[in-house]
């Protein structure tokens, strides 16, 4: 434990920053979940396609394999395509950047699945009958659609967004030091490995149980007036 209180500054920096890059990459990913169901419920052939390819793509290929692509030959693209059509300089991209945006994408897929199903399980005569009375579509989205599609889609978001929320640890391969890649060092430099790991495990146990404890109250906020099997 005295080693643990002697480099606390360090541990809580990489919580710190665990915490913004699984924040940053859930916005990402919930934006990018959000278009993709919408696409796949699109009478859009091109855009049904699009979407498809998308989540087939994300899903077939490993996450440390799509985040170290796209850091280390992202930025060659970009610098290579910028030389080429004269348009912009020399571009770096950062681990925090690289490795949210990533992430973002990836679980993005997974948050498209979770969306379209939450919507298809709406009844389809209750947006009919919105319709029917007049309704415009942006009235009929916030006052049909999303309440039962948040009601609908919390038991997945919660698992997706648990697994999305320990995933920010493959960042640490790419060097931006978060929670595991300042726990690996200090317990390098000390000779105690099995102890900062220890205390990164305790760390992620409570970041996951806060984030299920707000996901449940969430739930049951969502779930008034809904009829439970």
């Amino acid at each position: 434990m005295d080693l643990i209180f002697e480099y606390r500054a360090q541990l809580l920096s990489g919580t710190l920053l665990t915490v913004q890059l699984a924040l940053a990459s859930l916005v990402i990913s919930v934006i990018f979940g959000l278009l993709g169901a919408w696409a796949k419920l699109s009478a859009n052939r091109i855009a049904r396609r699009f979407a498809n390819a998308y989540t087939t793509l994300v899903r077939g290929v490993p996450d440390l394999v799509l985040i170290m692509l796209v850091f280390y030959g992202g930025q060659v693209t970009l610098n290579n395509l910028g030389e080429a059509l004269g348009l912009w300089g020399y571009i770096e991209i950062s681990q925090f950047a690289a490795g949210a945006g990533t992430i973002g994408v990836i679980f993005g897929a997974y948050f498209t699945e979770t969306f379209r199903g939450a919507i298809m399980a709406i009844p389809r005569g209750q947006i009919e009958a919105g319709i029917s009375c007049g309704m415009p579509r942006g009235l009929i989205f916030r006052h049909i659609i999303w309440p039962q599609m948040v009601r609908f889609a919390l038991p997945g978001f919660t698992n997706t967004w648990l697994v999305q929320l320990k995933t920010t640890a493959l960042v640490s391969v790419i060097g931006l030091q978060d929670l595991v890649y300042n726990a690996f060092t200090a317990g390098r430099s000390t000779g105690q490995l099995f102890t900062f790991m220890a205390a990164a495990f305790v760390i992620y146990l409570t970041l996951t149980a806060i984030s299920d404890i707000a996901l449940r109250a969430l739930d049951r906020r969502y779930s008034v007036g809904g009829v439970r099997a």
